[in-house]
């Protein structure tokens, strides 16, 4: 896992994002290699993890092909090409249920990634 993905799993941690994934869906996905998954516990919460991350991206000159721009989400996607990450509200999180839907997926024990 590079850098970047390290980074954002940091600040993820850091702004309190729940229950933090990441699945490593290279070998049954033609379109990405991971997605990070997070919840967030408000609207405001939501739009902080995702400025957060974009602001990361910047600095770090990774490409950011689609980012959702608005507010009022259940589901906010960050897509940098080789990996994903989606924030979620948990309502939607359990109802889109990502982690079952790519269950050939490899979940990545980030537990070491996370300082305390």
């Amino acid at each position: 896992m590079d850098k970047t993905i390290k980074d954002i799993i940091q600040i993820l941690d850091d702004t309190q994002g729940e229950n933090i994934k990441v699945i490593d869906i290279s070998k049954v996905s033609g379109f990405t290699d991971y997605f990070i998954i997070v919840t967030a516990n408000s609207d405001p919460h939501m739009s902080a993890l995702r400025d957060k991350i974009l602001e990361l991206l910047e600095k770090s000159n990774e490409n950011v092909i689609y980012y959702d721009k608005g507010k009022g989400y259940d589901w906010l996607v960050i897509d940098c090409g080789y990996f994903m990450v989606h924030i979620f509200k948990e309502e939607a999180r359990e109802l889109y249920s990502l982690e079952t839907l790519w269950l050939n997926g490899i979940e990545v024990d980030i537990s070491s990634l996370k300082t305390i």
